[in-house]
Parts: structure tokens; sequence; C-alpha cells
């Protein structure tokens, strides 16, 4: 039995540590310990979409959540796939994520994009404009994350226009400016598009 540790992990990260756990493992007993609820039930989800069994027990404030994770089938298959021809898009329309709250905004955004680097498939391209242009430049604190996907082979493209619009074009920090009429074909050519 392998134990992982997520009390006071911000989201996302119980769910990432926990979907870590099961990968690490072909088979068997997985115990997170997380201290919300809201951890519970994102990695309820999590065990959901990978086909394991799932049981949580409260004590003294700590939630002792057990996974059972099944063997392979002959044919390799553990969990459904959803597979979707053409490329993934992520679209940063803004530098906030949701509306209301901009603090909780920013909060949320910079937990996206961290996201968008922990899962196992990246995606192939980021489209970033209007506010997002905030996200590519220096002293972001999502910069480094746009970095790694970057090097993974994500293709940043950020709005030149916008860029201009706010006066950051000089502080650039990642990937290339681009212009719309690219923007649109990014997306029109897109299989999936990916907005927070």
């Amino acid at each position: 039995m392998r134990q992982i540790n997520a009390i006071g992990d911000a989201c996302p990260l119980p769910v990432i540590k926990t979907k870590k756990g099961l990968d690490a493992i072909e088979s068997g007993q997985l115990v997170v310990l997380v201290d919300n609820e809201i951890a519970v039930q994102n990695i309820r989800r999590l065990a959901e979409a990978t086909g394991c069994q799932f049981d949580v027990v409260q004590q003294e404030g700590i939630f002792h959540i057990t996974l059972i994770k099944a063997a392979a089938q002959p044919d390799g298959s553990v969990a459904r796939s959803a597979a979707v021809a053409g490329k993934t898009v992520v679209v940063l329309s803004a530098d906030t994520m949701g509306t209301g709250d901009d603090e909780l905004g920013h909060i949320l955004m910079k937990g996206f994009i961290f996201a968008l680097t922990q899962l196992d498939t990246l995606p192939d391209t980021i489209l970033i404009y209007n506010t997002g242009a905030k996200l590519a430049v220096q002293g972001s604190s999502s910069l480094e994350d746009l970095l790694a996907l970057e090097k993974a082979g994500a293709a940043v493209l950020t709005c030149g226009t916008c860029l201009n619009h706010l006066g950051i074009a000089q502080q650039l920090g990642v990937g290339e400016v681009t212009n719309m009429y690219r923007l649109v074909e990014e997306m029109r050519d897109a299989g999936r598009i990916l907005r927070p």
C-alpha cells in the first residue's frame, strides 16, 4: 500500500499527486490524505474516470481516501480514453479565470496553467490575447509554467495588438508574437479548444 500526503495542498495539487500515485502503480491500493471536502470530491471524480474503487473515512479533520486500482485488462486498458482528432488548443483571453473576485481569478488562472503542465497529453498550442497577454510577460506568476509548456513542445502565441495596446510588448517572456489571422486559423483547425 502506498500513501500520499496532500494535507494543506491547494487545488489542483491533491488530484495531481493522486494521479501520479496511481500512474506509479500497476494495481493495488493507494491512500491519499487531504484536509478538505473539495479535494475529496475531486479525487472521487478522478477515481470514477480511471475506474478505481473509492472509499473515504474522516478522522480528526483528515480525510483518508482509499483508491484501489485494478490490473490492466488483456488489451492493456484500465480506464476510458477520450480520443479527439486534431490539435488541442488552449485559449487564454484574460489574466483571471472567471468573473467576480479578481484576486481569486488570478489564483485560479495560475492553478489552471499549472494543471496544464501536469496533463498526460499536453496542449499543442496556447493562444493568448486581450489581458491574457499579461500572463506571457516577464514577472508573470505563470511565466515558468508557460515556459515549461513551450519547452515540452507547445506553441505559445500571444496577440501583438494586445501586447502593444497594454504597453507590454517589450516584456514578452515566452513564445512568439502573433496576429488575429493566425489566432483564427489555430482555433478553426483545433480538434478541441480549452477555455478557462
